[in-house]
């Protein structure tokens, strides 16, 4: 029935692995390895009663997802059920859990049902794109070691597959996956939201003003490379009427790739000093918002710091629009 099993260290992460609280500020997760016998098919997590914490969940279950060529029933048969693709690591796909478990759970409301497909090895592959081709790097190296096509069918398994499992409504909280979107989504039977349409429609209703009387309302985007040369949130906030204001060449490779190393060296208050650089630069240019179209960035720059409220989280516009989707439903 599966293609064989492995034994490995799976991470439990709070608050999705039944060990309690959520922060309200900010994701802070506690890592516990215990040891597991698994399959190497990729792991699915299924959450079916109403909680603010998987780990509340009598009916939460950890399954793992048969091949390709099998049929199966649906895991879950709520109206409302929303199917998850993981993204560059399980850590990102998690983080946009939190936020889709306590949002949606605000004012003693249940919160969503939900089935999650996550793929250790795609997530590798995803990642490495994504870490590898800031802009201006040499994007060609790290493109040519990820198979286009393989990618893109992998994907669509994995949304075949929710689907199949009762998901009435498909996102993808990677911003790398939204590159291949429109192939992905062909065939979809359900609803399928897009994480571009989401920070856009989100920033057109805010109402906002130009920064300079007279100008254009700008819109600063901070992305990978890979993200950028997608265009999709470019093509969005300017079918909304925005213009998009990007890092020049320079600022890139003094800002925001060694902000990347300083990460990947665990210096993350030189990341952040990196990062605010960068944001100021885009600020001189009159932008409004910046959109932080990074993982990494993201979740750098400290709660409490006054940049931080300039910037906006595409996924946080999908956690809302996915939560929006589910109460519409009932």
């Amino acid at each position: 029935m599966f293609d064989g099993s492995i034994v490995a260290c799976f991470q439990t992460i709070r608050p999705f692995h039944f060990s309690g609280g959520i922060n309200k500020h900010q994701p802070r997760f506690k890592i516990r390895p215990c040891s597991i016998k698994i399959t190497s098919s990729p792991q699915i997590l299924l959450q079916t009663q109403g909680t603010d914490s998987v780990s509340e969940s009598k009916t939460t279950r950890l399954v793992s997802a048969p091949n390709g060529s099998q049929r199966m029933d649906s895991l879950l048969d709520q109206s409302n059920t929303i199917g998850v693709i993981g993204g560059v690591s399980a850590l990102s796909t998690l983080r946009f859990l939190e936020k889709l478990v306590k949002w949606s759970s605000k004012d003693e409301k249940k919160s969503l049902p939900f089935i999650v497909c996550n793929d250790p090895v795609l997530n590798r592959e995803l990642s490495s794109l994504e870490s590898c081709t800031f802009p201006y790097t040499s994007p060609s190296k790290a493109r040519s070691q990820l198979d286009h096509m393989l990618v893109v069918e992998k994907l669509k398994h994995k949304r075949a597959f929710l689907e199949k499992s009762g998901a009435r409504c498909v996102v993808m909280p990677c911003h790398i996956s939204h590159s291949w979107y429109e192939e992905i989504c062909e065939g979809c039977s359900v609803p399928f939201l897009h994480v571009g349409d989401c920070i856009a429609k989100e920033l057109k209703e805010a109402n906002l003003k130009p920064v300079e009387t007279g100008s254009n309302l700008r819109i600063g985007i901070i992305a990978t490379d890979a993200t950028l040369n997608a265009g999709f949130y470019q093509e969005k906030l300017q079918n909304q009427g925005f213009e998009v204001v990007l890092l020049d060449k320079a600022t890139m490779e003094h800002t925001v790739i060694p902000a990347i190393e300083s990460l990947n060296r665990k210096d993350t208050e030189g990341a952040r000093n990196l990062l605010r650089i960068a944001l100021q630069v885009l600020m001189v240019r009159a932008v409004n918002t910046v959109i932080l179209a990074s993982h990494d960035m993201s979740n750098l720059l400290p709660q409490d710091d006054p940049l931080l409220k300039k910037c906006v989280d595409p996924m946080d516009a999908l956690a809302r629009s996915t939560i929006q989707w589910a109460r519409s439903m009932h």
